[in-house]
């Protein structure tokens, strides 16, 4: 497993993370079996960086992540999110409420010290307000947290916390259906060195290539109950392209692929391919899911016409079909 420097922390994290959505049951019911064995599989696989949130099952997949990933193991790394709670989102933000969420999560991940602590998605006023900036300076000084960063919807979030010369990372929706980064963020990365997390790699699942009309997913899987923004952003599921034109699209990008690698492969190494992104935190249902997503890392790196000519088609059949602010 290769390692990359996450921004101008200390840290040196695993190019393909473990995103830990699914444990909390968004992407349909986790058997406590099946959360161990997927997390321990991230681990004899060499990943070391591993993303949650406090909402993520009520608590559940911090809770998983507590009791498989040891604090001890100071190579494991525990990137938690803080803000979209019931009782505080969309405007009940306070030092203290922070303070308070932060120790609930540090007795689930069963942590001293929480590596990354990001605002998750939270209203781009209050980002633009800039006093919960200060608060998470404030925890970070007490100790609660090491860094701190923000994981945001659109580009214009990005640019925003960005300004935040102390902020360490962004976590940003990026993958061949939603490409816009590469030409309006990167550049501003790099050169403040905040490490960038990518989600939502596959979109939700779609550039797996696995995918057909027929289809179903299980009624507390987001990508049911979410499909059309019902529940939260349209664009954290399917990265806000219908489901029909998702499967029609991934079908003509498979024709740009090489055919000695998946698409699965091929969708995460375009992801790699660009030196701005830190680690790229792939979820998985199953540790021979695991080891699938951390096989990208021995796939080469993509040609300069396969990128261009990825791009293009991007601006020219992708990205009028995106809903939602992005």
């Amino acid at each position: 497993m290769n390692k990359r420097k996450l921004g101008k922390t200390h840290l040196m994290v695993s190019e393909v993370g473990l995103g830990c959505w699914q444990l909390g049951g968004d992407f349909g019911p986790v058997a406590d079996s099946q959360a161990d064995e997927i997390l321990n599989a991230a681990i004899e696989n060499k990943i070391n960086f591993f993303d949650t949130a406090d909402v993520y099952g009520a608590g559940q997949s911090e809770r998983y992540i507590g009791a498989a990933v040891p604090a001890a193991n100071s190579e494991l790394i525990v990137a938690t999110k803080y803000g979209r709670e019931a009782v505080t989102y969309p405007d009940k933000y306070s030092l203290t409420n922070m303070r308070d969420a932060l120790k609930r999560a540090q007795d689930r991940l069963q942590r001293d010290t929480i590596d990354l602590i990001q605002l998750h998605c939270i209203p781009t006023q209050v980002m633009a307000y800039g006093e919960i900036f200060d608060w998470l300076r404030t925890v970070q000084q007490d100790g609660l947290v090491k860094y701190f960063g923000a994981s945001v919807e659109t580009v214009a979030e990005a640019q925003l916390c960005a300004q935040q010369d102390d902020l360490a990372t962004l976590q940003i929706i990026f993958n061949l259906l939603r490409q816009r980064p590469v030409k309006e963020l990167f550049d501003i990365t790099k050169e403040l060195e905040i490490g960038v997390i990518v989600r939502l790699p596959l979109a939700s699942g779609l550039l797996s290539g696995k995918y057909s009309a027929s289809t179903q997913f299980a009624a507390t899987d987001h990508r049911n109950y979410n499909k059309d923004g019902a529940a939260f952003s349209v664009g954290e599921t399917f990265s806000g392209i219908p489901f029909e034109k998702g499967l029609e699209l991934t079908e003509q990008l498979a024709k740009f692929k090489p055919s000695d690698i998946t698409m699965a492969q091929f969708a995460m190494r375009w992801i790699l391919d660009h030196d701005a992104v830190s680690t790229v935190i792939a979820g998985a249902s199953s540790p021979k899911q695991v080891a699938q997503n951390v096989s990208v890392a021995n796939v080469a790196p993509l040609s300069e016409d396969i990128h261009a000519d990825l791009y293009d088609f991007y601006l020219n059949a992708v990205e009028q079909h995106i809903r939602g602010v992005f």
